[in-house]
């Protein structure tokens, strides 16, 4: 929960939703054909090799609980400025896959698997977008709701103190709301994070800056640690390891097939979507090449602490009985995520990168093309025009620019709208609250 949400405060958010699209493609419908070839898998081999006593709902389970990846180790190696393309894809999707895992792994729960039809799948991709949307919904609201108490009400303000606390508190209210009401935590409070640095953040004064960029990396890491140390402790669980009695022979071709649909399955979605994604875009800055798709499908294939967490949450549920196979499964999801891949990443993916490494600059898709200076003239003419000839200048359409070049186009009248109704509301950059007490007498101009 802290580290999605310090990942979505601190994430640069113009990189992350200049490639939104992208990201949501491999974090959204890459996850769902990853769970699928898993699933499908999964309940294919398993009998064969020897694994009956599971059910439909374990197969469906096992997709969701392979489906979370664990891509911290690349990204320790990718450097934003250097490769901020790269970077923000395989940022963007990790957080985005998380929580599509989970959102998949709850609604394979709730389902019904005594009779399995077309009603049910339908029943399945029902439930997975009511808990996408609803989720997503409250952790927006969330941000908004602390960006106009600490902008409106006057406890909220004038004390480091209470504008810290009142952030942090709405920040795990938000999680709290949402799994009271049965949803996902960990999407509610990902957008409540993207949502405050852009209105919350900039209400609050300087001193309150520092103290929250640094209060919330500081325990994020705290968790994070002891979540590996959990994971260390449950892989040393002698119990778990008793009681699957399976034979050397049959835990290795198990963790095998495990791995391999892995593979297969990462595989399956990256390729194409990397090169569906690069038919659509024109600028070759915003092509994702066949080395940077390699990273992107090695990145994805380590699991994590997610991965145990669900698996435990199957198979060594305290309602369900722990039975030879369901402790066989965790046993094999265990060897699976401790797998040692990370050793070779860093070498790996700096090798990939050298080949083609270019000299550091700006980040190119920052340049604007012909394209996206169009869009500043959509309602403007060209001023080179006015005072000129009396002929009007040939425009592009609204609709033509959408398609060309929909993700400017889209921020364009995001920008627009975000600066005539939702900033005057919930404040942020530009809002400047004076307070005595801050370091500088006022906060940034």
């Amino acid at each position: 929960m802290g580290s999605s949400f310090v990942s979505s405060f601190q994430v640069k958010k113009k990189q992350f939703f200049k490639n939104f699209t992208t990201i949501l493609l491999f974090g959204v419908v890459g996850t769902v054909i990853s769970f699928c070839l898993i699933s499908l898998g999964a309940n294919l081999l398993f009998k064969r090799i020897g694994v009956t006593s599971l059910d439909i709902q374990d197969y469906l389970a096992v997709g969701a609980i392979l489906s979370a990846t664990d891509s911290v180790c690349t990204l320790q190696v990718l450097n934003q400025d250097e490769t901020p393309l790269l970077y923000s894809i395989v940022f963007g999707e990790g957080v985005v896959n998380d929580a599509t895992s989970i959102v998949l792994f709850n609604a394979v729960q709730s389902l019904d698997v005594s009779n399995i039809d077309l009603l049910t799948a339908l029943k399945l991709l029902g439930t997975f977008l009511y808990l996408f949307f609803t989720s997503t919904a409250l952790g927006i609201a969330a941000g908004l709701i602390s960006a106009y108490i600490i902008k409106t009400l006057y406890f909220g303000r004038h004390s480091t103190d209470r504008e810290v606390a009142l952030m942090m508190l709405m920040a795990y209210l938000s999680y709290m709301l949402a799994e009271l009401l049965n949803l996902r935590g960990i999407l509610t409070i990902f957008f409540c994070g993207i949502v405050m640095p852009h209105y919350t953040w900039h209400n609050v004064t300087e001193s309150s800056r520092v103290t929250t960029k640094h209060a919330f990396a500081t325990i994020s890491f705290i968790a994070e640690t002891f979540i590996f140390l959990y994971v260390g402790m449950d892989a040393l669980d002698i119990d778990k390891w008793k009681s699957s009695k399976a034979s050397p022979g049959t835990s290795i071709a198990v963790s095998s097939t495990l791995f391999a649909l892995v593979l297969v399955g990462r595989a399956a979605f990256v390729f194409p979507i990397a090169n569906i994604t690069n038919c659509i875009k024109k600028r070759p800055s915003t092509k994702i090449e066949l080395r940077k798709q390699f990273i992107i499908w090695w990145a994805g294939l380590m699991r994590g602490a997610v991965t145990i967490a669900l698996s435990y949450n199957q198979f060594a549920n305290s309602d369900k009985t722990l039975t030879e196979d369901s402790a066989l499964m965790i046993t094999s999801t265990i060897i699976v995520v401790l797998l040692v891949f990370g050793s070779i990443t860093k070498p790996l993916i700096k090798a990939m990168l050298l080949r083609n490494a270019k000299p550091a600059h700006s980040d190119a898709t920052d340049i604007p093309s012909l394209d996206d200076l169009q869009i500043l003239f959509l309602k403007n003419g060209d001023p080179s025009d006015q005072g000129g000839s009396n002929e009007p200048a040939h425009r592009k359409g609204s609709l033509s620019l959408l398609i060309s070049n929909p993700t400017s186009t889209v921020h364009y009248f995001w920008r627009k709208f975000d600066d005539k109704f939702m900033r005057p509301v919930f404040g942020g950059q530009g809002f400047v609250p004076f307070v005595p007490s801050s370091p500088t007498g006022a906060a940034d101009p």
